[in-house]
This record gives structure tokens, sequence and C-alpha cells, in this order.
């Protein structure tokens, strides 16, 4: 059963790269998992064994076993990582006042690349921006 992700659990970024793989498949073992992060981030077998062990130890995944390996499995949904990183960051940054980002969010000078870029939401940005 998922569980409450508290202000201090959001993982660090390699952990997180994993959990997003796991996110994408909805389980798979420690290959199935380098696969994945290696499009963007080469790491090596050991290197994410060690993070999903460390996930696992967190109970951010759960683990069976499966033949010689182990498989994993989110025990966090994107949506409340997503939802306690936000919450974290509009903490942190802003006294925890939504209205301060919003009004941070609009002031924002816009670059030459995000002129030629569609239009987004603030929120779109926000959200792109926390995963």
């Amino acid at each position: 059963m998922p569980r409450a992700a508290a202000a201090r659990e959001i993982p660090p970024p390699l952990e997180l790269l994993c959990l997003q793989a796991l996110w994408s498949v909805g389980e798979g073992n420690v290959s199935d998992v380098r696969r994945i992060t290696g499009q963007t981030k080469p790491l090596a077998y050991t290197t994410v064994m060690t993070l999903l062990e460390r996930l696992a130890r967190k109970g951010m995944v759960s683990r069976r076993k499966n033949g010689r390996a182990y498989v994993y499995t989110p025990e966090l949904t994107r949506e409340l990582v997503r939802r306690t990183a936000y919450r974290q960051f509009v903490n942190c940054f802003f006294d925890g006042s939504e209205a301060q980002l919003l009004a941070w969010v609009q002031v924002q000078p816009s670059s030459d690349a995000a002129a030629a870029a569609p239009a987004t939401t603030g929120a779109e940005r926000l959200d792109t921006a926390l995963l």
C-alpha cells in the first residue's frame, strides 16, 4: 500500500531517475531500469542495483524475488512525489505562499529561446521543473 511521502523524502536525483523508470514500466528488474535510465544517463548495473536497494530500504519501492533476480515495484505514485516536491519547493522558496510563487512565475523575463517556444502556463513550467 502506498505511503505518504514526508517533505524530506523526496529522492535524490539518481534515485528519482530510477523511480521514474519504474513508473514508466510498472515494475522491473535492475536490467530493465538500467535500460530505461540509460537513454538519458548511462549508469553501471551495480549503481542501479544500489539505487534500487536504497529506494527499497526507504520503502519507496517494494521488491520480490523472481528466480535469481529481484523485481521492483514503485510504492509511491508520481503524483504523490510531485505534490510533496511542490509543497517543499513552495515552503522553502516562497514562505509557503502559492500566491508569491505565481507572482514570481508571471514576472520572470522571457529569453529568446522561451519566446520562440510555444506558450506555456506557469503551472506547466513549474511541473516540468519539478519532474
